[in-house]
């Protein structure tokens, strides 16, 4: 039977009511499609599970990066420090504000940004610093928060794969200025569609992100414009759907600990082997991603494909190394942590209804290839 690394029933159970919504939406008498009651219902369940003082809903996990940083000021001439090793919105983001990513380098072993190279990249013209959880591990926070107040710039958390994650109590998005959150499907809290959130206490940055995803409308004046803004609206079916499923998502956030837990127990002793799992830990881990270094990580992904399960290559180059992003370096960059995670890095399947005895098999698989090359 095979394995996929994403399963194509993610959202089978939800079926029905999935359906029941659309009709519901459609038919209500307020004929309301993007931001209306539900949304806002949707937005208070997010901003009350984390204790934020708002909660604004946008498009996409991008499209909330993109309005955050706006309504920071970051423009042309500024330096966002980002990592040098994640998704392509780290750097866009910045990019297409006119701003100019800085790439960090990683820890070579949780693959987040370091600490200590971000305190060196800051200048004069850093704006904002904006590192991201990675796979199933949450950056230094702490020591990221320090260097932001230490140097007087914004602190902005890519949360897209950690929402329901802690970090010495504080829930991953709750320790910077603003944290953003993503619900496309492969997130912990995916959706059959795009969209991502905004938390803050900042009450200016809660209003301007609110205005900027309304095409710089305040929400109250209708065609009346404040502000050159964006269409990154959040649809009210998807809303109602998020709001029917929300009561689940602990239970699925336990289940693909319990996974983690016991992928991370069995190759434990796998590091002599060429195979490296996380860094064994309960405290400011998400588990949305499981992710080995593997030295000979080509051979392992058909190991593991010839068995029937299925991986996948999260990131194939780091940032820096993308043509879109060459200009943005100089030649004398380097960034050796970001360019082994590249070339060793393979996520194996985690997702909540996998079974024990489907885990078990991954786990078996992974053991027998390392223990026997």
């Amino acid at each position: 039977m095979t394995l996929p690394f994403f399963p194509p029933d993610l959202f089978d159970e939800d079926r029905a009511e999935l359906l029941d919504i659309v009709r519901r939406v459609g038919l209500a008498a307020e004929q309301k499609f993007i931001l209306g009651d539900q949304t806002a219902r949707f937005e208070a369940a997010i901003r009350d599970s984390v204790d934020a003082a708002d909660a604004i809903a946008c498009g996409s996990g991008t499209s909330a990066l993109t309005l955050v940083l706006r309504a920071m000021g970051v423009g042309d001439g500024d330096e966002v420090i980002v990592p040098a090793f994640g998704c392509a919105p780290l750097a866009a983001a910045p990019a297409s504000l006119g701003a100019t990513p800085v790439f960090a380098d990683i820890d070579p072993r949780s693959m987040v940004v370091d600490p200590d190279t971000v305190a060196r990249l800051v200048t004069s013209r850093t704006k904002v610093i904006m590192p991201a959880h990675m796979f199933s591990v949450m950056a230094d926070m702490p020591a990221l928060r320090r260097i932001t107040s230490g140097a007087g710039v914004r602190l902005l958390e890519d949360s897209a794969v950690a929402q329901g994650g802690t970090l010495a109590g504080t829930p991953a998005g709750r320790w910077g200025d603003a944290g953003v959150y993503s619900f496309v499907q492969v997130k912990t809290f995916g959706m059959p569609g795009e969209g991502g959130m905004v938390v803050t206490d900042d009450p200016e940055l809660a209003s301007a992100v609110r205005m900027l995803r309304n095409h710089g409308q305040d929400g109250k004046n209708r065609f009346l414009y404040h502000r050159v803004g964006y269409n990154s609206r959040f649809d009210e079916i998807m809303a109602a759907f998020q709001l029917h499923r929300f009561p689940g998502l602990p239970g699925r956030l336990a289940r693909r600990a319990r996974i983690g837990e016991y992928y991370t127990e069995r190759f434990a002793d796998l590091a002599g082997c060429g195979v490296l799992a996380p860094p064994p830990a309960k405290d400011g881990r998400c588990y949305y991603v499981y992710s080995l270094l593997a030295e000979r990580r080509d051979e392992l992904r058909a190991h593991l494909a010839a068995r029937g399960i299925g991986s996948h290559v999260y990131y194939p180059a780091p940032l820096p190394r993308q043509p879109a992003f060459a200009r943005y370096t100089r030649p004398s960059d380097t960034w050796p942590a970001a360019d082994l995670a590249a070339r060793r890095t393979l996520a194996i399947p985690i997702y909540p209804h996998l079974t024990d005895e489907q885990v078990e098999r991954i786990a078996d698989a992974v053991c027998e290839f390392a223990k026997e090359s």
